[in-house]
C-alpha cells in the first residue's frame, strides 16, 4: 500500500510539474548570431530561460528573445548568465538569439535551457468551480500545493547545481589560462637565461682569442 501511495505521488508530481525542456550546449563563433526556437500552443504559459557562458573571452554574451509577433520581450548585453521566467501571452514560435559580435576571435561556449510549462494553475477557474474554501481545504488541493512546493524546491536545487557547475567551469578555465601563461613565461625566461649564458661564453672566448693574438 505504501508503495502504491508513493508511486501515485510521483505520478502526480510528474503530471502537475510537467514541462517541455530543451537543454543545449552550443559553441558560438566570433561575429556569429545563432537563433533557437520553441513553440507555445496555449497562451499564458510559463516560459523559462536559463543560460550561462562556460568559456571564451570575458564569459559574456548578448542575447535577445522575441515573441511570435516579432516583439522583443527580453534582451541583455554582455551577460555572463541569466535565469528568467516569462509569461508567454501569445500562441506561436518564440525565438532566442545569442550574439557574439563583441569578440574578434574568441569563441563562446554556452549552456542554455528553454522551458515551457505544460500545466498551469488557473485560480479563477478553481474559484468558480464550487466552494473555493472547500476546494482549498480538500485533500486534492493540499496534495497539489505540496507537489508545487516540491517542484519549486527541485527547481531551486537544479538552479544551484547549474550555478556551481558554471562557477567550476569558469574557475577551471581561469586556472588553465594561468597555467598556460606561467608555462610560456617560464619558457621565455629559460630561453633568455640560456641565451645570456651562451652570449657570455662567446664574449669570454673572443676576449681570450684576441689576447692570444696580441701576445704572439
Amino acid at each position: 500500500m505504501a508503495r502504491l501511495v508513493h508511486f501515485s505521488l510521483v505520478a502526480l508530481l510528474v503530471w502537475f510539474c510537467r514541462v517541455q525542456a530543451t537543454v543545449l550546449t552550443y559553441n558560438i563563433l566570433a561575429h556569429d548570431r545563432p537563433c533557437f526556437f520553441t513553440w507555445v500552443d496555449t497562451p499564458n504559459k510559463k516560459l523559462g530561460l536559463y543560460f550561462a557562458v562556460q568559456s571564451g573571452g570575458s564569459f559574456d554574451i548578448d542575447f535577445e528573445m522575441t515573441d511570435p509577433q516579432g516583439k522583443i520581450i527580453l534582451n541583455g548585453e554582455r551577460e555572463r548568465q541569466g535565469d528568467y521566467v516569462l509569461n508567454a501571452r501569445h500562441v506561436g514560435e518564440y525565438a532566442l538569439c545569442f550574439t557574439n559580435d563583441m569578440s574578434t576571435f574568441a569563441e563562446k561556449l554556452i549552456d542554455f535551457e528553454l522551458l515551457v510549462e505544460d500545466h498551469t494553475r488557473d485560480p479563477e477557474k478553481e474559484a468558480t468551480s464550487g466552494n473555493a474554501a472547500a476546494n482549498a481545504n480538500s485533500p486534492a488541493a493540499t496534495l497539489e500545493d505540496t507537489l508545487y512546493r516540491i517542484g519549486g524546491t527541485l527547481t531551486s536545487i537544479s538552479r544551484a547545481q547549474k550555478f556551481l557547475r558554471t562557477r567550476e567551469n569558469r574557475n577551471a578555465s581561469t586556472v588553465a589560462s594561468t597555467e598556460q601563461r606561467i608555462f610560456w613565461f617560464a619558457s621565455l625566461e629559460s630561453i633568455a637565461i640560456v641565451s645570456m649564458a651562451a652570449l657570455q661564453v662567446l664574449v669570454i672566448r673572443g676576449f681570450f682569442s684576441q689576447h692570444r693574438r696580441g701576445g704572439v
